[in-house]
């Protein structure tokens, strides 16, 4: 069995808009990444699109799988303290529409915790070579909110398809 694995973490803060709306969480690429070996997270994307500024292009948070299968995900988000009465994550397939169209799963709605905000989570779906996968986050405070620590991680066995 060989496992397929992309493991992205993020050390600076993301700012996400009080808008309401999920928010794809954007990672870094080369040195900065903790893990990509099978080339799912890079800067020329397989619909041939490069990346320009990993920290404003919404694409630098797709893992485009390189096989079909099942596959793990996994993900920790760390936000700072504020006045939330809920913050969101989720998994989501395509979320920006390049392939088949938008799929969210495993979507948590949270009610803060004291001091600052700590989720980690755990979803298993098939995946696809030709649809990218995101970690998109959202919160309902009254100000955008930072983002201050996060990781995305995908890991496909691509016996089981």
């Amino acid at each position: 069995m060989t496992l397929h694995i992309c493991s992205l973490i993020r050390d600076t803060d993301q700012t996400v808009p009080a808008d309401g709306a999920y928010h794809v969480v954007r990672f870094p690429f080369g040195d900065a990444e903790s893990s990509d070996t099978h080339e799912m997270h890079q800067v020329r994307q397989p619909d041939g699109h490069t990346i320009e500024d990993w920290d404003s292009d919404p694409r630098s948070g797709l893992i485009w799988p390189t096989v079909a299968g099942w596959a793990s995900l996994t993900a920790m988000v760390q936000w700072e303290s504020g006045n939330y009465s809920e913050l969101r994550d989720r998994f989501v397939r395509d979320p920006l529409d390049l392939a088949d169209g938008s799929d969210a799963t495993a979507t948590d709605h949270r009610a803060p915790s004291p001091g600052m905000q700590c989720f980690t989570k755990h979803h298993e779906i098939f995946v696809d070579p030709d649809t990218p996968l995101a970690l998109a986050v959202a919160h309902d405070d009254s100000s955008g909110r930072r983002l201050v620590h996060a990781q995305f991680k995908l890991a496909i066995d691509g016996d089981v398809a």
